[in-house]
């Protein structure tokens, strides 16, 4: 019942793309629809919009810039894995925190965010004109501020200030400077805060419509700006009025999450949608309905992945100091002797001839599961589960201490440990701040929210160190050298690289 209505954007996704292209805007219109001819109707409107989500599911554009490259392997949970050194070994020199100006990962992720921007500023242009109904209008607008803000929030927290785009740009304003990141946040901030007011909460939705963006993920997403630019009271309140909602709660087994039948559960907040039966391909990707990641994040050798995102020790050792096995390691991680799903049991010589120790066990996907026809590499169907409610208390134990409540702390940072029935957190002051960002590295863990998290309480520096992170320079990535020719030198460098 996911992906349907939001992804069906074939028709959609030609007048989106094709409005800016110079060369397909001089050529006639081979069905008769263009930009200015399309947005006439509601089903236009929802059609426009569609093309906007689209853009989520972006992971090869043409090269990968998965949110777990950034998150997770160049964190200390994970490292790059692969075939070796050299295979997507750009990706071990950034890692390392050497990586180079002109990769085309960075390349990729970049022109990935300012494509759903550019899509989004189309639908706010062009919906307001729209003679339909109003709630589905202003929800539709919503829909697509918050997308716009979701892509800058990518960028921002990536690369410091970059290019504002708020409107579709004309010809004479593709080389602007950058903005400051400050300027980014402040439109980010007031995307999501209409967002809020006009999106609907989850379950004012039809099931055919399950997936799409809600009043809750805007919020969440509010919440985790508000944290970026320490504004604690702002993220309480607005993490409160998530909880106090009643649209979401933990799912009883953690287990369950990511499995296929817990997608889109009770805990989801925002969730980017895929499906294994589109037919989707290699190259640039923008038209696929599948994730790469499965495949990317499966153990080589008889489990037909490609070895990536292997989790640490470091990482591991982590569900063990409390004096007990967290039970949430089962769930994050597989250890040799774990049967794999349905591909068979995890023994070193199985895994081919770079054996890990450990592999990201949240994204596997069984070989029953499948794309029942093409290639199942770029066809795998697990949803990217990317703010979950557990993140959300997490966040609101967070905002509740730095505004001086610890007992409000202890109950959000706790009601996610009774749900894995580990004892109860009663410590206070910075210890309890510490527990907090602990939990956070466990409950949340591979799901791409390690390098960030470090870098925003800034313990990046300390955390990170030993692998080459220097303060100053390592909490934003290098924007891409391709970037800064093609506007002529508009955009500047960041400091360092």
């Amino acid at each position: 019942m996911k992906k349907n209505a939001i992804l069906k954007i074939c028709l959609s996704f030609f007048i989106a793309f094709s409005a800016c292209q110079k060369d397909f805007l001089e050529k006639k219109p081979i069905v008769g629809i263009t930009e200015e001819n399309f947005y006439r109707t509601a089903d236009d409107a929802v059609a426009g919009v569609n093309a906007v989500y689209a853009t989520l599911q972006f992971q090869i554009s043409p090269s990968g810039h998965f949110r777990w490259f950034w998150g997770d392997i160049m964190s200390d949970d994970a490292v790059k894995g692969g075939s070796g050194d050299n295979d997507v070994n750009t990706l071990l020199q950034l890692e390392t925190f050497k990586g180079p100006t002109n990769t085309d990962l960075l390349e990729s992720e970049w022109s990935a965010d300012y494509e759903g921007i550019y899509r989004a500023n189309v639908v706010l242009e062009k919906v307001p004109g729209i003679v339909m109904d109003e709630k589905l209008k202003a929800r539709i607008l919503g829909e697509a501020k918050f997308i716009r803000a979701w892509n800058y929030y990518n960028l921002v927290i990536m690369f410091g200030g970059v290019p504002l785009a708020d409107h579709v740009l004309a010809p004479s304003e593709y080389n602007i400077p950058r903005a400051t990141a400050s300027a980014i946040w402040d439109l980010i901030e007031k995307d999501l805060t209409e967002a809020s007011r006009d999106l609907w909460k989850r379950s004012a939705y039809a099931e055919s419509d399950l997936g799409r963006i809600t009043q809750g993920a805007a919020q969440a997403l509010l919440v985790k700006t508000y944290l970026w630019r320490e504004k604690w009271a702002e993220a309480r309140t607005t993490a409160e009025s998530i909880v106090t909602s009643n649209e979401y709660q933990l799912t009883e087994n953690y287990a369950d999450i990511f499995t296929l039948y817990g997608e889109n559960n009770a805990e989801s907040v925002f969730e980017i949608q895929y499906m294994n039966a589109s037919g989707g391909n290699w190259g640039k990707n923008n038209s696929n309905e599948g994730s790469f990641t499965n495949v990317f994040q499966r153990a080589r050798g008889q489990f037909a992945g490609y070895g990536f995102n292997l989790p640490t020790q470091n990482f591991v050792d982590e569900f063990f100091k409390e004096g007990f096995e967290d039970p949430r390691l089962k769930s994050t991680v597989f250890r040799v002797g774990d049967a794999m799903g349905d591909r068979g049991i995890f023994t070193l010589a199985a895994t081919g001839d770079l054996p890990s120790l450990y592999y990201p066990k949240k994204y596997f996907n069984n070989r029953s599961e499948d794309a029942p026809f093409g290639d199942p590499n770029p066809n795998g169907g697990s949803n990217d589960r990317v703010i979950r409610y557990s993140d959300v208390l997490l966040m609101h134990a967070e905002a509740a201490y730095r505004t001086g409540d610890e007992t409000a702390a202890k109950i959000s940072l706790n009601k996610v440990r009774s749900r894995v029935a580990i004892p109860p957190i009663s410590a206070t002051g910075t210890a309890l701040l510490d527990a907090i960002y602990r939990e956070r590295r466990i409950e949340l863990g591979l799901e791409a929210h390690r390098f960030f998290d470090l870098v925003r309480t800034k313990q990046a520096a300390t955390v990170l160190g030993n692998l080459g992170f220097v303060a100053g320079t390592h909490e934003l990535f290098p924007i891409p050298q391709s970037q800064i020719l093609a506007t002529n030198g508009a955009i500047s460098q960041n400091p360092g690289y």
